[in-house]
């Protein structure tokens, strides 16, 4: 699970870089805005009131995963 709070540190303190878009696993956004320095700045106003939708929607895609794989385990072991 990805903490909001470390995610919110990383934009202030190192916000310039994209380490918070590098920690919640966004590479690709993460280059952008590295090679454009943040598109110029407002990037990283965005990135503000957003970043906390992309850290919920990275602990979803995480514990989806979780679910899955814990549901196919429970019917393999039905089948059987």
């Amino acid at each position: 699970m990805k903490s909001k709070t470390t995610a919110y540190l990383l934009w202030f303190f190192l916000g310039i870089v994209s380490a918070h878009r590098f920690y919640l696993g966004k590479y690709g956004s993460a280059i952008l805005y590295l090679l454009t320095l943040q598109l110029a700045g407002i990037g990283w106003i965005v990135d503000l009131f957003l970043l906390g939708g992309m850290v919920e929607q990275k602990n979803t895609k995480k514990e989806l995963k979780t679910i899955r794989k814990a549901t196919s385990e429970i019917i393999k072991d039905n089948k059987k």
